[in-house]
């Protein structure tokens, strides 16, 4: 069955089935039987997608609008397919994405080149093109209504270029994708929702990083929706931890960066630590061995990040 999780103000989160349970949500905003999905898993997530709209009465063509807050394919491969169950969406991207979603060559070229054509299939499908007349590009400051409910879109860069956040007026709440950090259920301490920076490849920049996070913030009342996973609650109370430990980072980066061979197996373990100590933090009850199995794979992006980021710093 779809994982659905409902909370106020027509909000949902969806499990959209990427890697693990609890591991990547797809939000839904549902205002007078209209419907707006943000972000979208991959092609595998559609049907998950469609069950839920159908659990809340929400026929495809009363879905207004497909939102990404950025293109990366645990966020966006399944766009393509969810537009063509959805026959009256309009898919709203940041500028920077809407060629890659006219035209997947490219999202596609590079999935292939990391993950071998059969491991790409079997992680995100089929990565299908969505019509450039239905695409609308999504510069800072951006706003339209959802039956009435206003939706303002903010550029929040430090992640990826291409990102931006969604503030939702009637709720007050925001939908962060990736800029406000991976907070996994598994890793809290109780009533403390664990909360780490992602610092994964290709575009992290920690320069606007800061910045970004603050904006996200201000902007939000009570919560802010990550894709990693769900909801986080008092976002302003959370925001020192997020520049407390993106700024630890760098200074991992910056510690390793002469360090020849042995530079991208530092970062990796110096992030190891780093997310070691966080959890005993806030208090989890998980082995180390148990953290890394939840969050170990995005423990080896942000290394793999932090080296990128160090490569075009040199260059």
């Amino acid at each position: 069955m779809t994982d659905i999780i409902d909370y106020e103000h027509g909000i949902s989160a969806v499990d959209s089935g990427y890697v693990r349970p609890r591991l990547d949500a797809i939000h839904l905003i549902v205002e007078q039987g209209r419907a707006a999905v943000i972000d979208t898993g991959t092609q595998h997530s559609v049907p998950r997608i469609l069950d839920a709209l159908a659990a809340k009465g929400v026929a495809p063509d009363a879905v207004d609008y497909v939102i990404l807050t950025h293109i990366h394919l645990d966020h966006a491969g399944g766009a393509g397919a969810l537009m063509r169950a959805l026959p009256h969406a309009r898919l709203v991207v940041h500028p920077r994405g809407v060629r890659h979603m006219a035209d997947p060559a490219r999202l596609i070229e590079g999935t292939v080149a990391v993950y071998g054509a059969a491991e790409a299939q079997r992680r995100y499908g089929e990565i299908l093109p969505v019509d450039a007349a239905r695409i609308i590009p999504a510069p800072d400051g951006l706003q339209f209504a959802l039956a009435g409910r206003v939706l303002r879109f903010h550029e929040t860069p430090g992640h990826a270029r291409h990102h931006v956040v969604v503030h939702d007026e009637r709720s007050g709440r925001v939908f962060a994708g990736d800029t406000f950090g991976l907070s996994y259920r598994e890793l809290d301490g109780g009533e403390r929702q664990f909360l780490f920076p992602t610092t994964s490849p290709v575009q992290f920049d920690p320069e606007p990083y800061p910045r970004s996070g603050d904006l996200i913030a201000s902007l939000a009342k009570d919560a802010v929706y990550v894709t990693h996973y769900r909801e986080v609650r008092h976002p302003q109370a959370r925001v020192d931890d997020l520049h407390r430990l993106s700024d630890a980072h760098v200074a991992l980066a910056l510690r390793c960066a002469d360090a020849g061979e042995a530079r991208d197996r530092l970062l990796h373990e110096g992030v190891c630590n780093l997310l070691l100590e966080e959890a005993r933090r806030y208090g989890t009850r998980l082995s180390g061995e148990e953290v890394m199995a939840v969050y170990g794979q995005d423990a080896a992006l942000n290394a793999q990040g932090l080296a990128v980021w160090l490569d075009t710093r040199r260059a």
